[in-house]
Formats: structure tokens, sequence, C-alpha cells
């Protein structure tokens, strides 16, 4: 008779499942840790990646700390000891988020862009069109010193490595192909050349800060100065007048005869302070409370009677009151300042509009933005109402319109992969995954209200997508180079590519960075985004967050980035179109 023991049946039970658990638990591990058509490893990698270079970019160095480039270097790390993911998914990380990136940043400056480019737009890009001049004669100088160790093609991925242009890379690779090159493959001088060029921006504007004793504070206080100035803020002023032939007009005809843009917010009549309706007569002997842009106010003051600095009517006992609203109802985004028609039924105007950190003038066509805040002065029952018709509702705004920015992406890649045909070039031009989301970003944060589309964005929502966009861009840059850089720079020419391409950034850029503080007087920070949007280095704008809180930096990179991606883009061929016949 057979007899059964429980307990060494429970023995082998528990055995066995604990071998099966402990080859089950090696397998998973296993996967997790080296598989790289895993989710999860990849989604490991990438997180590991990302909060290791982002903690120690925190970290200060000499008072300085490097932010979120320091995953570029924690990916190459992790690339060189054998981590590998797949190279479809990485391939999709790094234009995903370069396009986040660079979407936001547009989004952020776009309001502000054209007001810069119309003023000192003008010097930016003409300094960018020096840089970029000079980096071709560098390059082209470099190849014939170095013409016996180094290829033509070798030269142009060491330059684009240099300028970390990517774009301008695959434009280059396609040129060769259908040249039938069949040399080296010009990826690894570009990924020799690559990290020092994404960093030498950090080393010369640390050395333009010491050369010129850059006082951070002080420099602040300038851009605020020369942003108002820019962008035409609204200044307020008063006039007593003295003119008889605006005697008896109303405040319809007065803007009818003065053909400049102002708002009359307050007027003084016979000791008595009112919110004047388009209809309110205008007398002489009146003082006025006027809103204008700072070229105009000149003319107007000349054209009503002289500038009365002896009273305040802002100050002065009266029942008016001023406040600011936030515009947060999306049926009002499209709208016009004229449409509200708030002179004519309350008596309120209003006297400015801040956007994005902008204040702007309230032209009667200005069309009002989600997210805009409006100053408005009038009756106090009157401003009251007022708020309920523009919403003031913070919370409104924490959930973005995510349909419309995604949208907006969309258009952005469209634009950037649309090939651009010029006579004798080998291959069609494209902006790329950069320059096409950048420009329609741009278009959206100055004229997306007039289309009614809302991409507004609270500022915290903006820097985290920002954050995530070039963190994913730098980790996946890390990926893929790391193995290729460490072995060009041990085995091959590696360390002559990287010292090549130093001087490709370092030169171009120290000239340029000395002729615009020297000769043009240009604000450091704004220095820093030329020179950033020179070397199209579009990471290197999360460094240039850190120096200031500003948007000087971004500004001038968004000024001089379209046209410098797009010179860029075509350096690689017009070198080839140039010299290819001679050196072949």
């Amino acid at each position: 008779m057979l007899s059964f023991d429980y307990f060494e049946w429970l023995g082998s039970t528990l055995n066995l499942l604990s071998f099966w658990f402990s080859v089950t638990a090696m397998q998973w591990l296993n996967t997790l840790l080296t598989d790289p058509n895993s989710i999860a490893h990849i989604v490991l990698v990438y997180m590991a990646i990302i909060s290791i270079g982002l903690g120690i970019g925190r970290i200060k160095f000499f008072g300085i700390s490097l932010g979120s480039i320091v995953v570029l270097f924690v990916g190459l790390a992790f690339s060189y000891f054998g981590v590998r993911v797949n190279m479809d998914v990485l391939a999709f990380a790094k234009d995903f988020g370069l396009i986040i990136f660079i979407f936001f940043i547009g989004l952020q400056v776009g309001p502000s862009f054209f007001s810069s480019f119309k003023s000192v737009g003008v010097v930016l890009n003409s300094l960018m069109v020096f840089g970029w001049a000079l980096s071709i004669v560098i390059t082209i100088s470099a190849f014939f010193l170095f013409s016996d160790t180094v290829s033509l093609p070798e030269i142009l991925g060491i330059h684009y490595g240099a300028i970390t242009n990517t774009p301008g890379l695959g434009a280059t690779q396609e040129a060769l192909n259908q040249l039938n090159y069949q040399g080296n493959d010009i990826a690894a001088a570009y990924a020799c050349a690559y990290p020092l060029g994404l960093t030498a921006i950090i080393g010369v504007s640390i050395f333009l800060r010491w050369i010129f004793k850059i006082d951070m504070a002080e420099e602040d206080r300038h851009w605020d100065v020369e942003e108002r100035e820019i962008s035409q803020a609204p200044v307020s002023f008063h006039i007593y007048i003295t003119n008889h032939l605006l005697d008896g007009v109303t405040i319809t005809q007065s803007h009818e005869r003065i053909p400049r843009p102002f708002i009359c917010s307050r007027v003084m009549h016979a000791g008595e302070i009112i919110s004047p309706l388009p209809e309110t007569v205008l007398h002489v002997g009146d003082t006025i409370r006027v809103v204008s842009t700072p070229e105009h106010k000149r003319d107007i003051i000349a054209a009503f009677g002289k500038e009365d600095e002896r009273i305040n009517l802002e100050t002065a006992h009266t029942p008016l009151v001023r406040a600011k609203f936030l515009v947060s109802l999306s049926s009002l985004s499209g709208r016009t300042i004229d449409s509200l028609s708030l002179a004519a039924t309350d008596g309120v105007n209003i006297t400015r509009v801040f956007r994005a950190g902008t204040e702007l003038f309230p032209h009667p066509n200005l069309h009002i933005q989600v997210g805009d805040v409006l100053q408005c002065v009038g009756p106090e029952n009157a401003v009251k109402r007022l708020e309920g018709r523009l919403g003031n509702q913070a919370k409104h705004l924490d959930q973005p319109n995510i349909a419309a920015i995604f949208m907006g992406m969309t258009l952005g890649i469209i634009f950037g992969s649309l090939p651009l045909a010029i006579p004798g070039m080998p291959t069609p031009i494209k902006l790329g995954m950069a320059g096409g989301p950048l420009i329609i970003a741009i278009l959206l944060g100055r004229y997306g209200a007039s289309l009614h589309l809302s991409t507004y964005m609270t500022p915290s929502s903006n820097l985290m997508s920002r954050e995530i966009g070039i963190s994913l861009f730098l980790a996946s840059v890390g990926l893929s180079a790391g193995d290729t850089f460490v072995n060009a720079l041990i085995t091959g020419n590696g360390l002559l590519f990287a010292l090549i391409g130093c001087c490709i950034t370092i030169v171009p850029q120290l000239v340029v960075g000395i002729i615009a503080r020297v000769f043009c007087k240009l604000n450091y920070h704004s220095i820093v985004g030329l020179l950033i949007g020179l070397g199209t280095n579009s990471p290197i704008l999360a460094y240039a967050s850190t120096l200031s809180e500003k948007n000087a930096a971004p500004v001038a990179y968004s000024t001089v980035y379209p046209l410098a991606m797009f010179l860029r883009i075509i350096t690689g061929q017009l070198i080839l179109l140039a010299m290819w016949s001679y050196v072949f």
C-alpha cells in the first residue's frame, strides 16, 4: 500500500516553484536590462539617463549649473558601456523630443518675435550671416590644411557636428548619395565634433561674461528698457488742451483730426474727472490723460496743446478705478479691441494689453488672445461688469488646447518636410524637424487668435513641455553617438575631428560675440541667444534659461534661427557644388 507523504510533496513543490520563479525572474531581469526591443528596457534606459543627467545638471560648479545638457553626456556614457535601444524607437524619440522643444519655444517667443525683428532683427541677422560666412571660410581652410587626412565629405561632417545641425547633415548625405559617393561615412566625423560643438557656446558665453565684466542684474534691467522700446509698450501722459481748433470736438472727432493711435482714459473738465465716452466733448482748458506709444507721444501733445506734468489724474481723487483682468473665455479669442465696444457702452477704456510678458498698445484692430491681461479704466460698476465679460478665471486656463497644439505641430512637420528645389542644387532643401515647427509655432503665437486657434499655455506647462522634449532629444543623441564617438577618438582621427570642430564652433561665435558687444552694444542675453541661433544649438537654450528669467535669449535666438537654419542646410550642398569637381 502506497503512503502519501504530504510534507515531502510540499517541499518538492516549493523547490520546483522556487526554481521556476528564479528562472522566470532572471529571464525578466535579463529582458529588462539587456533587450533593446523591450519597451520596458527602452523606458528604463531613458528614465535612468534623464533622471541622472538632470540631477547632476542641477549641481552648481563655480556658481554655474549646466542644466539638461548633462543628459547628453550621461547618454554617451550609457552607449559606450553597451546599453542599446531599438534604433527606430531612438530615432523617433530624438525627432519627437526636438519637435516638442522647438515648438514650445516658438509659442513662447511668438508674440514678441516680429516686433523684435523690426527693431534689432536686421542687426542680429546681419551678425548671424557674418558668423555663418566665417564658419564656411574656416571649414574650407581646414580642409585644405588637412586634405591629406581629412576628405571633403568628412570636413562637412565635422562642420555639421560643430554647429550641431542634423538636418544639414541629412541634406548633405542625400547630396553625396546623388553624387555616388562611396567613401567613409561622415556620421563618425559628425559624432566626434558634435558634443564639443554643442557645449562650446557655454564656454564662449562664460568667456564673454568674464572679459566684459557682465553684471547680470544690470543686463536684466537694460533688457526691460529695450523690450519696452521694441514692443512700443504704451506710455501714459497728461495734456493741457490749448488748441482752439479742438475746442468743442468729441473724442471720436479728435481721432479723425489727429491721425495717431491714442486712448483718452480720463478727462478733467471744470475740476470734475470722468471716464470719457466716444461722444464726450473736449474743451480748451481741459486736462486729459492719454495712453499711446512712445513714438507718437510728441505729435499728440503738439496737436492738443502742451504736456501737463503738474497733475496726475490716475492718483487724483476720482470715481474711476483701474483694474487688470485675465481673458479666460475662449469665445473672445480672435475678437478685436474695437469689437468689444467698451467705451461706447460702459465708459470703460482698455489702456494696455499684457501678452506673454510683452506690453502692447491696445489698437482698435488688435486681436485678443486667451491668456491676455487687459488693463482697464472706468467707473467702478462698469469695470466690475467687464470682469464677467472677460472671464478672469485663471483655472479655466489650467488645461491647454491640446488639439490646437498638436495641429500646429502637424503643420510644422509638413512645412519642414516640403522640398525646396533650387537651381543647381543636387537635392531639394528642407527646413527639417526643427525649422518647420519653429516657424509655424511663431506664427501661431502671433496670429493664432485671429484664426480662432488658442495655443495658450501657462508658463509652467510650457516650461515642463520644453524640458521633456529637450531631455528626450539629448538622451537619444547620446545613445546614438557614444560608441562611435569614443572609438573615433581612441583609434581614428577623432581627436583631429574634434579640434577642427572646436575651431569651426568657437572662432565665429567669439568674433560675433565681441562685435555684438563692442560695436553693436547688444544686451548680453541677446548675444547668447544670437550665438545659439548662429550655431543652431537649440538644446543650449536650456542653459540660457538658467542665466535669466527674461525672454531675451529666446527672442534673439528665434529672430535669427529661421534664416540660420536655411543657410546651414544649404552650406554643405554649396561647398559640394563649388569644390566637388576640384576634389574629385
